[in-house]
């Protein structure tokens, strides 16, 4: 009866050394406060009664949306800024081991990296060069991570909050230059309009008939609007036949 109770108490021990990994997980052992080795994922057994003890670590990506920040750009503008980072643990075994708490570590860097980059860049790069920020952001955080047996996937900017006054500056700057476009437009669209009306008043000064027809449109133009007094004017063949009528008057005339 004491065999029978000495095998299930020796069996009750090792069983309890195994322990199970899920597909996204990894766990590090430690045989007698020294590191011992991977193992995972699925099924896999330490040595119980203390001897090996594991610590499992999630290998996922993790998105973290940092914390508004309030910084000051190169041109002494104040903003604030919201970003958003992805990693993951690459190497479980440095991350359990190099640094404690490996999450919050990477969290506080890109805190630092964000004031730091963005303090050396002026507002209108911030705000139109997200993407070259974005990729120095990566860069300023993913070097201090690699020792860490972390891998920095992305670090981007989400939104980027300006004081009240500077918001009025730069809507009274977008007003001016879509002003300064539109007289742009206009003065070049009355330009390419004098050329055309110059070339039709010299193909109508080479054509008497053209000239008269212009005229005659531009009567019934006139005439077809409500409350519109209209003017006939004479063509011009009446009045060069009555002044060659006045002169031919004017020299029979006997002295």
């Amino acid at each position: 009866m004491a065999f029978y109770l000495v095998v299930g108490v020796l069996l009750g021990v090792l069983l309890s050394g195994l322990r199970i990994a899920r597909e996204y997980e990894r766990g590090v052992v430690f045989r007698l406060g020294r590191y011992a080795g991977l193992r995972g994922p699925g099924l896999f057994w330490v040595i119980p009664l203390a001897i090996e003890r594991v610590v499992v670590v999630d290998v996922r990506t993790r998105t973290v949306s940092a914390e508004q920040q309030e910084t000051i750009t190169r041109d002494s503008v104040t903003i604030k800024v919201n970003a958003v980072l992805w990693f993951r643990v690459a190497d479980a075994a440095k991350s359990v081991i190099t640094v404690m708490d490996s999450g919050n570590a990477v969290y506080q860097l890109a805190l630092t990296g964000l004031r730091n980059i963005i303090g050396q860049h002026d507002l209108d790069e911030v705000l139109q060069e997200r993407d070259k920020i974005n990729a120095l952001l990566k860069g300023s955080v993913e070097a201090s991570t690699v020792p860490w047996g972390i891998e920095f996937e992305r670090f981007e900017m989400k939104d980027v909050e300006l004081p009240e006054a500077m918001q009025q500056v730069m809507a009274m700057q977008a007003e001016a230059i879509r002003e300064k476009r539109a007289r742009i437009i206009k003065a070049e669209a009355e330009l390419e309009a004098s050329v055309k009306l110059a070339a039709a008043s010299a193909q109508m000064a080479g054509d008497p008939a053209a000239l008269e027809l212009r005229r005659m449109q531009m009567i019934a133009e006139v005439g077809a609007e409500n409350n519109s007094t209209t003017v006939l004017m004479i063509p011009s063949d009446f009045v060069t036949l009555a002044q060659s009528l006045s002169s031919y008057l004017r020299e029979r005339k006997p002295a």
